[in-house]
């Protein structure tokens, strides 16, 4: 039977700990360079002062 090789496996999960925290930050440089806010939910409330359609 082979031996878990432990070194190979946390390199494994800190590449995708790395992987998951560019992904972050790079959304939140398109979130935060983009002309206006999206709203994901209908639910959503809008910022005050913009109008909504009725």
């Amino acid at each position: 039977m082979a031996t878990p090789n432990y070194n190979y496996e946390k390199r494994q999960r800190e590449l995708a700990k790395k992987k998951k925290k560019e992904e972050k930050l790079k959304e939140r440089e398109t979130r935060k360079h983009s002309p206006e806010p999206a709203l994901d939910s209908p639910n959503e409330v809008p910022p005050e002062g913009t109008p909504t359609a009725q």
